[in-house]
């Protein structure tokens, strides 16, 4: 019989996705972190336990038992968060994966760590696709904590033989989001509004949280001292031009939405992932875009007139 697995973050959007997954897989799911939901919540998104709890050494001894694998997707989501709160930033991201690390070392040495870094720690790209051998050169605090994240997680593995895999995932989408373009999109056109910032053509990898949920679970079985390292996207890049224009099509809508033509400071034109590496693992995504942004407008429209 299988160890439970350990979700750190398991109430936030990525986190309890993967525990859905597991659970659908017949695994036990502990779960570890901020949030308050009803004992029917968390069993209902395939929890077996939830402790509401920081993720620190000490609550992992208590909570987390002898897991076989820890997915840890605790941690700060938000690039604009860690311009303004750089600090509260950096505990939510690498403290945490400190205290995750040292306790598989001292308490589960045989469990795999799974840790979601993002494709924030290559910063400004020359090309695309990005592979994963290209630099990290993060230009946010964000992707400087993600990206410390990851060293930590290396040097666990070489020095103390820790099984780790680390996925940079590129942009995560899908149904419950409140934050990013699509819930800023659908909220800016529910309220009459269609211009936009930015020139429409920045372009995306747009990865539905349920083909990231898979990956990082299959991510447990590739984990290993090496330190593997693959990028989560589809290969696909989409124009922001692109998204809103399905999505004013899914509300039934012809008007065009304008755009001021401003760059974001730090905004990189374009993120597409080489995805070579992850499909030898026999993953791909299985979500077209275009039907997860419909899947996000109906959800999106149900959840306003709640």
């Amino acid at each position: 019989m299988h160890k439970p697995v350990l979700v750190t973050g398991a109430y936030g959007f990525i986190g309890r996705h993967v525990a859905r997954h597991l659970a659908a897989q017949g695994r036990s799911v502990i779960g570890l972190g901020h949030g308050t939901w009803s004992r029917e919540e968390w069993r209902n998104w395939g929890l077996a336990d939830w402790h509401a709890a920081d993720v620190t050494f000490d609550n992992l001894v208590t909570y987390a038992g002898r897991p076989d694998a820890v997915i840890h997707c605790a941690g700060s989501g938000s690039v604009a968060f860690s311009t303004t709160h750089p600090h509260q930033d950096y505990q939510r991201t690498v403290a945490t994966t400190a205290s995750v690390l040292e306790f598989v070392r001292l308490y589960a040495p045989g469990a795999a760590v799974v840790y979601p870094s993002s494709a924030a720690v290559y910063g400004h790209v020359a090309r695309v696709p990005i592979a994963e051998s290209d630099p990290a050169r993060p230009v946010s605090p964000y992707g400087v904590h993600k990206q410390m994240g990851e060293m930590l997680c290396a040097t666990y593995a070489s020095h103390f033989s820790i099984r780790v895999a680390l996925i940079r995932l590129f942009s995560v989408y899908g149904n419950g989001l409140r934050k990013q373009l699509l819930w800023d999109a659908c909220s800016k056109l529910n309220r009459g509004e269609t211009t936009f910032f930015g020139t429409g053509n920045e372009k995306r990898d747009w990865l539905h949280v349920t083909d990231a949920a898979e990956l990082l679970a299959l991510a447990c079985e590739h984990a290993s001292s090496q330190g593997a390292i693959v990028n989560g996207g589809t290969g696909t890049e989409v124009s922001v031009r692109e998204v809103v224009h399905e999505i004013l099509a899914a509300l039934g809508r012809s008007d065009a939405p304008r755009f001021t033509g401003a760059n974001r400071e730090g905004d990189p034109p374009a993120y597409l992932a080489d995805i070579d590496r992850v499909s030898r693992w026999n993953w791909k995504p299985r979500k077209p875009w275009r039907t997860g942004v419909r899947e996000y407008v109906e959800w999106f429209n149900a959840d306003q007139i709640r």
